[in-house]
C-alpha cells in the first residue's frame, strides 16, 4: 500500500527530505579538517618562534606544516559540498582558521626567516631598517589576507575585472591559502636556511608585497571548482594526482616552488592577456586608400 493509499500524500515528500538529510555527526567530518587547519596553523607559528640559523629545520618545519593546511583547506570544503553538510557555523569557523593559518602563521615566518635572522655583521643602520621594512610588510601581507577573507566572505557571484572563459567559475584576487603557499614553499625550497644577505632580504620584500596585492586585487585566478569525480575522463584525474604527488616526494623543494610560483604567475599572465586583447580590439584597423 503506499503513501497516497493511506492519505500520506502530502507529508511522503517532506519525510524523503528528512530521510535525505545527512546525520548530525556528518557535519562534523568538515570541522575536523578546518580543526586540523588550525593545528596545523598554530604548530607552524611554535616552529616558527624556535627557529635560528643554527638550527633551520624549525623553519622548514613550519613551511610544511602551511603546506599541509593548504591541502586540509581544500579538503574540509570539497567534503562539506559532497556530503551535503555545508553550514555557516563551517563558513565562520573556516574563515577564522584561514586567518591564523594562511594569514598569522606564514607573516611571522616570513618576517623571522627573512629579516629577523639577518646577521648582526652588516651595517646597523642598514640591518634595523630592512628589518622594521619586514615587520611593516610582513603585517600588509596579514592585512591583505584578512581582506582577501572579508571580501570573499560578502560577495555574491563575484566577477573578476578581466573575465575568462564563459561558464566557468575564478577566483576574484589570489586566495590567502595560495599566498601562504608562495611562503611556505621558498622556505622549504632554501631548507628552512634563513636569508643572511640584505639584497636577498629586498627582493623577499617585494615579493611579499606583489603577493599581498594580488590577494585584494580583482585579478581572476583560476579556482578548479570545474574538475571533479563526475567528469567525462574519470581516470584521467587520478593519474595526474598521483604523477604530481610522486614528483612532489621525490623533490618537494622545487615541485612545490614551481606549483606555487606557477599559480602566482598564472594570474598576471592572465591579466596582461587581457589588457592585450582588450587594446588589440580597441585599436583601428589599417586605412585603405581610396580606390
Amino acid at each position: 500500500m503506499d503513501a497516497e493509499q493511506l492519505g500520506l500524500g502530502d507529508f511522503a515528500p517532506e519525510e524523503d527530505k528528512r530521510r535525505r538529510r545527512p546525520s548530525r555527526g556528518m557535519y562534523i567530518l568538515p570541522s575536523l579538517f578546518t580543526a586540523g587547519n588550525i593545528g596545523l596553523g598554530y604548530y607552524a607559528i611554535t616552529q616558527s618562534v624556535q627557529g635560528s640559523v643554527a638550527d633551520p629545520a624549525y623553519f622548514d618545519r613550519a613551511a610544511l606544516a602551511i603546506g599541509f593546511a593548504v591541502l586540509f583547506d581544500g579538503l574540509d570544503g570539497r567534503i562539506a559540498r559532497t556530503t551535503n553538510t555545508t553550514s555557516d557555523f563551517g563558513k565562520e569557523l573556516d574563515s577564522l582558521a584561514d586567518v591564523i593559518t594562511f594569514g598569522v602563521a606564514p607573516s611571522l615566518l616570513a618576517y623571522i626567516w627573512g629579516f629577523r635572522m639577518l646577521p648582526l655583521s652588516i651595517h646597523p643602520d642598514l640591518r634595523e631598517n630592512v628589518v622594521h621594512a619586514g615587520v611593516f610588510v610582513c603585517f600588509l601581507f596579514l592585512i591583505c589576507g584578512a581582506c582577501r577573507l572579508a571580501r570573499f566572505n560578502i560577495s555574491v557571484n563575484p566577477q573578476p575585472r578581466n573575465p575568462g572563459k564563459p561558464g566557468r567559475k575564478y577566483f576574484v584576487g589570489m586566495p590567502i591559502p595560495a599566498g601562504a603557499g608562495v611562503i611556505a614553499a621558498v622556505v622549504h625550497c632554501f631548507d628552512g636556511s634563513p636569508i643572511y644577505d640584505p639584497r636577498t632580504a629586498l627582493v623577499w620584500l617585494m615579493l611579499l608585497l606583489f603577493t599581498g596585492f594580488l590577494m585584494v586585487s580583482s585579478w581572476r585566478f583560476w579556482s578548479g571548482k570545474e574538475i571533479g569525480v563526475n567528469d567525462r575522463k574519470p581516470f584521467q584525474l587520478p593519474v595526474v594526482v598521483a604523477l604530481v604527488g610522486v614528483l612532489i616526494v621525490w623533490k618537494s623543494e622545487w615541485m612545490l616552488m614551481v606549483i606555487a610560483l606557477g599559480y602566482l604567475v598564472s594570474g598576471v599572465l592572465a591579466r596582461l592577456a587581457y589588457s592585450w586583447g582588450r587594446r588589440r580590439r580597441r585599436s583601428p584597423g589599417p586605412v585603405l586608400p581610396p580606390t
